[in-house]
C-alpha cells in the first residue's frame, strides 16, 4: 500500500504541472480561437484536416497529458474527430525540445525518423478514424451545457446557433474555463488514470532490460505493454530508452518505448473514449501499437549499430513547483469530484422526499 501511495505521489509530480499548464494554455486558446478558423482547417470529415492536425501538433513542446485540454477546445470549437485524434497522437511524441534533446542523444537521422514515424502514425489513425466514422461535425456554439451527472467530457452537449460576438480577453474567463469547464469535464478519468498508472508503476520491476532477453519480437510487445499504459513525457522518455540500449536492449524495442510511451497512458485512454468514443479508442491503440512495433522494427534493421551519448542526468529531482503543481491537481480533481458529488444529490433530492 505504501508503494501504491508513493507511486501515485510520484506519477502525479510528473504530471501535475503539464497538466495545469496545459489548461492555463487551452484557457487561452480558447479566448483567442475561431470556431470559423477550426471548422475551416479541422472541422472536416477530409484528409486535408488530419495532415493539417499532425503538422500543428508535431512541433508543440505538449506531454500526452498537457495535450488533452488542447484536444477536448480543438473538439469543441468543431474539430473532426479524425483531426482531434491526430493531434491527439502526433503532439506528445515529438515537440520542439524533445526534438533537440534526441538529436543531441541519438543524431539527426534517428530524430528525422522519430518525427516522420510520429507524423504518419498519427496521420494514419486520424484517417481511418475519418473512414470508419465518416459523420459530417456539429456546429458549436461559444458557451459548452454539460451533464452534472456524467462522470466524463461527454459529446452529447446541446449545441445551438449563436451570432459570433468579439468579446475582450478576460483573465477570469482563462481560469474558470481551463479549471472548472475543462478539468471538470475530464477530472474523473484523469484521477482514475493515475490510479491505475501507480499500480503498474508500483508493479513494475526496477530491473526492466532483463524482460527483453535475447528475442526481439518478444522485446518489442514486451516494450509496448508496458510503455502504452505509462506516463512518460516525450523527453524524459529519452533517458530511459537510452538506458535500455546501453543495457543490451534492441534500439527497435528502445524506439517502441519512445513512441508509446509519450503517445498514449491510462489517463489518455480514458479521455479518447469518452471523448471521442469506443472506436476510436480502439482505433488509438491499434495504430499507435501496430505503427510503433513497425517502425521499431525498421530501426532494428536499418540502425543495429547505433551509439548513444548518454548527456543528460538519470535522476530527476523535483523541486517546489512540481511539488505545488501535484498538490493544486489533486486538489482541483478532489474538488470536482466533492463539487459532482453534491450536484447529484441534489438533484436527487429534488422533488423527492428528502427534500420536503
Amino acid at each position: 500500500m505504501e508503494s501504491l501511495f508513493v507511486a501515485f505521489w510520484g506519477l502525479s509530480i510528473d504530471m501535475g504541472i503539464y497538466i495545469l499548464f496545459g489548461l492555463l494554455a487551452a484557457g487561452v486558446l480558447h479566448q483567442f480561437i475561431h470556431e470559423e478558423w477550426i471548422q475551416k482547417h479541422l472541422g472536416k470529415n477530409t484528409h486535408g484536416s488530419v495532415y493539417k492536425a499532425a503538422l500543428y501538433g508535431t512541433p508543440l513542446p505538449l506531454c500526452s497529458c498537457s495535450v488533452i485540454p488542447f484536444a477536448a477546445t480543438l473538439r469543441r470549437n468543431g474539430a473532426s474527430k479524425g483531426a482531434t485524434l491526430s493531434f491527439l497522437i502526433s503532439t506528445p511524441i515529438t515537440g520542439i525540445d524533445s526534438m533537440l534533446a534526441t538529436f543531441g542523444m541519438f543524431g539527426g537521422v534517428f530524430t528525422l525518423y522519430r518525427v516522420a514515424s510520429s507524423v504518419i502514425i498519427a496521420v494514419t489513425a486520424g484517417l481511418l478514424m475519418n473512414f470508419f466514422e465518416p459523420k459530417a461535425p456539429v456546429e458549436i456554439k461559444k458557451s459548452f451545457s454539460f451533464s452534472t451527472t456524467a462522470p466524463v467530457f461527454s459529446p452529447k452537449v446541446s449545441f445551438e446557433k449563436t451570432e459570433k460576438k468579439q468579446k475582450k480577453f478576460s483573465l477570469y474567463d482563462v481560469f474558470h474555463y481551463a479549471f472548472i469547464t475543462l478539468l471538470g469535464s475530464f477530472s474523473k478519468p484523469l484521477f482514475w488514470g493515475l490510479l491505475i498508472g501507480a499500480l503498474i508503476t508500483a508493479a513494475m520491476p526496477t530491473n526492466l532490460h532483463q524482460f527483453f532477453g535475447d528475442n526481439r519480437f518478444f522485446g518489442y510487445i514486451i516494450a509496448v505493454a508496458i510503455a502504452a499504459p505509462m506516463y512518460v513525457c516525450a523527453t524524459a522518455s529519452l533517458p530511459i530508452a537510452a538506458s535500455l540500449i546501453l543495457a543490451g536492449v534492441s534500439p527497435g524495442a528502445a524506439f517502441i518505448f519512445l513512441s508509446a510511451g509519450p503517445a498514449t497512458n491510462t489517463v489518455t485512454m480514458g479521455v479518447v473514449k469518452s471523448m471521442l468514443g469506443v472506436r476510436a479508442l480502439v482505433i488509438y491503440l491499434c495504430v499507435i501499437i501496430g505503427g510503433s512495433i513497425l517502425f521499431g522494427a525498421l530501426i532494428d534493421m536499418g540502425f543495429d549499430s547505433l551509439s548513444v551519448g548518454m548527456k543528460v542526468d538519470m535522476h530527476e529531482h523535483h523541486g517546489l513547483l512540481q511539488k505545488g503543481a501535484a498538490v493544486m491537481m489533486l486538489g482541483l480533481i478532489g474538488w470536482h469530484f466533492i463539487d459532482g458529488w453534491f450536484k447529484k444529490t441534489d438533484k436527487s433530492c429534488s422533488g423527492g422526499s428528502c427534500c420536503s
